[in-house]
């Protein structure tokens, strides 16, 4: 090894540089840039909760399985789950029979089924979907939880916005420079690497289609 060579950069840089252009496409997709705004209505953060329902049932039904897998494993955590606080906000939103109306759009359903693949016949890329999720919600979701807060009224952390409540976390960032020591860790190879960044991009691909698909239900009249 040559002593003066530059050593490569950590996977969690790589992943999150790699993945750069496909997050921000998503963030600023027209659908969040409304809500975030404030120029549309609680039904279409509604209708995104149910959305984001479906999605964390495929994430979370599979983790079971995954717990002891050496790629997965490590990022099967229990503080993490959100499940339970999305149906938590689903009953505060919908009322209690919210399962017998809520509805995946197309779009939803095909990245739930794309986490459900993964889960069955690839960690890795189980572990693109769960970062692309997860972290993502302890980061720019506290910003739409602010947001929902104070334009419908929600009681600070209360039922409404739970799914952005991470009781379990009580130190955000040491978690997430934790999970980022996680991936720098993970037992794979860098051509394994190169198809979990991928994954990655596709999975926020994913949210993009989820984006666009409610745009087009809620098209913004001002």
């Amino acid at each position: 090894m040559n002593p003066s060579s530059t050593p490569p950069p950590p996977f969690s840089t790589v992943i999150r540089t790699a993945s750069h252009e496909q997050h921000v496409e998503a963030e600023t997709s027209t659908f969040m840039s409304d809500l975030l705004g404030g120029r549309l209505g609680v039904e279409a953060y509604t209708r995104y909760t149910e959305q984001l329902w479906f999605v964390y049932e495929a994430l979370e039904e599979a983790a079971p399985e995954l717990a002891d897998d050496p790629v997965a494993g490590p990022f099967v955590r229990p503080e993490l789950l959100r499940r339970d606080a999305l149906e938590r906000d689903l009953t505060h939103l919908r009322g209690a029979g919210w399962r017998d109306t809520v509805a995946a759009l197309p779009a939803t359903e095909a990245y739930a089924e794309r986490v459900r693949e993964c889960a069955r016949t690839w960690p890795g890329g189980y572990v693109a979907h769960h970062y692309t999720r997860y972290l993502g919600d302890l980061s720019g979701g506290q910003i739409i939880r602010d947001k929902a807060e104070k334009t419908w009224g929600f009681a600070r952390k209360g039922d409404g916005v739970r799914f952005y409540v991470f009781e379990g976390i009580t130190n955000p960032a040491a978690f997430k420079r934790g999970y980022r020591e996680w991936l720098d860790a993970i037992p794979a190879d860098e051509l394994e690497k190169q198809r979990i960044v991928g994954e990655c991009r596709s999975a926020f691909a994913f949210n993009t289609e989820v984006f666009r698909a409610l745009g087009d239900e809620f098209p913004l009249s001002a």
